[in-house]
């Protein structure tokens, strides 16, 4: 891989935590060239196990914008699920930490598009419900959204139903087959292709350019991995 691999430190007064933040930087890069900016919820996963970063070089080397990927690592399963949960309070100041602060602080760091279409959030499970509801509650700030697999419930149906902007969006959407007794993490067993098929029908009928794909399989990184170049190329338009 050509692109360089490094890590930020960022200390986040709002959540009260000390991000280790993983970070893709593409091949030849200047500060004096402005670049796009990717979010990764779930960031240890989307480098780790995504292996975003070669997928994200792939991607430029067939005509992606030049963009910078920056994953947003959770410190616990129990805080993960905290800061993401549509049902939990925590989840608004999760989203005021990716507006109020860490934005700031990459746009500071790197030289990037400081536009709503120059930034991409992506997600899965839990991180693609928050990248979604960030979208929603600050489309100014983000109007490109990745998700694989996302949780989905009423909140985040109403929240759609309601919010009409993201007929605005670039969105990519895929869910396993597979997904009908999904063990989550705080134990229960529940049916994720339902719900996914639900925003689906409602995202259909808008404006937005929308990417839907039912993959074959389950609510595991092995597909997610599989299903990443099909969706940079869809966000890349190539």
């Amino acid at each position: 891989m050509n692109g360089k691999m490094t890590s930020l430190q960022f200390k986040s007064d709002l959540l009260r935590h000390t991000f280790e933040l993983p970070v893709y930087l593409p091949h030849h890069y200047s500060p004096l060239h402005t670049y796009h900016l990717a979010i990764a919820q779930d960031g240890r996963d989307y480098f780790q196990l995504g292996r975003i970063g070669r997928k994200m070089e792939a991607a430029i080397e067939e005509g992606a914008r030049d963009t910078i990927v920056v994953g947003v690592p959770y410190p616990s399963v129990e805080t993960r699920r905290k800061w993401y949960h549509p049902d939990n309070e925590t989840h608004h100041t999760y989203l005021q930490f990716m507006v109020k602060e860490l934005l700031p602080f990459l746009e500071d760091t790197y030289s990037t598009w400081r536009l709503a279409h120059g930034r991409m959030l992506m997600g899965d499970s839990l991180g693609a419900s928050i990248s979604l509801v960030a979208a929603l509650s600050y489309p100014n700030s983000f109007s490109r959204v990745m998700m694989h697999s996302p949780y989905v419930d009423e909140n985040v149906l109403h929240l759609v139903e309601k919010n009409k902007e993201w007929n605005h969006f670039d969105i990519y959407h895929t869910i396993g087959t597979e997904e009908t007794e999904v063990k989550t993490t705080n134990g229960s067993i529940e049916d994720f292709l339902t719900p996914n098929r639900r925003l689906h029908e409602i995202f259909k009928k808008g404006t937005a350019r929308y990417f839907y794909n039912e993959f074959e399989g389950g609510h595991f990184w092995k597909y997610w991995e599989k299903d990443l170049p099909q969706a940079l190329r869809f966000m890349f338009d190539l």
